[in-house]
């Protein structure tokens, strides 16, 4: 790593932290959504809602942090770039479980429980990742295993898509259900981007 003679800002990095810990928070709520009956989901929505808005205010935290420090630990657009993208994981994770709720779903499609537990598998690296970011030392295989993982979520999301076409479902139903595990899989996209911002990082810090 660059040697380098002037002090940095730290804080951010148990900021990120602090985020990241909050989105296997999140996972876990996916998690639980999956084995709820109907009654249950509603309550599960707001403490998801609880956690998007403690995502929030994570977010806003960085931000301010970045706008008030003369010198950062990398660059500022990286900075904004990790933050917003593990600030749109939470953001999708919420919307699922609120469509969920909304459309009054009684049963998800099989299917859907290999997209969430490709998102709390994903939520664990990432969390395990971001001290990381104190040395940039050991996270090569995070990004590499989450892309990994994205893969497999576009794999499961054109298979849940055929699923839904094929008939079993009336036209209405399919437009419910194809609008949450297309969220789900834009969680699955913003994973990846976080990890692309941490290679990018890492290879610009090196």
């Amino acid at each position: 790593m660059r040697f380098r003679l002037t002090p940095r800002e730290t804080s951010f990095y148990d900021m990120f932290a602090a985020s990241a810990d909050n989105i296997v928070t999140g996972s876990k709520l996916l998690m639980e959504l999956l084995g709820a009956d109907a009654s249950a989901r509603a309550e599960i929505a707001e403490r998801m809602r609880a956690a998007e808005h403690a995502g929030d205010d994570a977010t806003h935290a960085i931000f301010h942090q970045l706008n008030s420090s003369f010198i950062t630990p990398f660059d500022r657009e990286d900075i904004y770039s990790l933050a917003s993208s593990l600030d749109d994981i939470m953001d999708f994770m919420e919307e699922a479980v609120d469509l969920v709720v909304l459309y009054q779903i009684e049963e998800l499609p099989k299917g859907v429980e290999q997209q969430i537990e490709v998102l709390a598998r994903a939520a664990e690296l990432t969390a395990e990742a971001m001290p990381h970011l104190r040395t940039m030392e050991n996270l090569t295989e995070y990004w590499i295993e989450v892309n990994r993982l994205e893969n497999q979520a576009d794999q499961i999301h054109r298979k849940l898509l055929a699923h839904l076409f094929n008939g079993k479902y009336d036209a209405i139903e399919v437009l419910k259900l194809k609008q949450i595990v297309d969220v789900l899989e834009e969680a699955a996209d913003a994973f990846e981007h976080v990890a692309n911002t941490v290679e990018t990082i890492a290879v610009k810090e090196s």
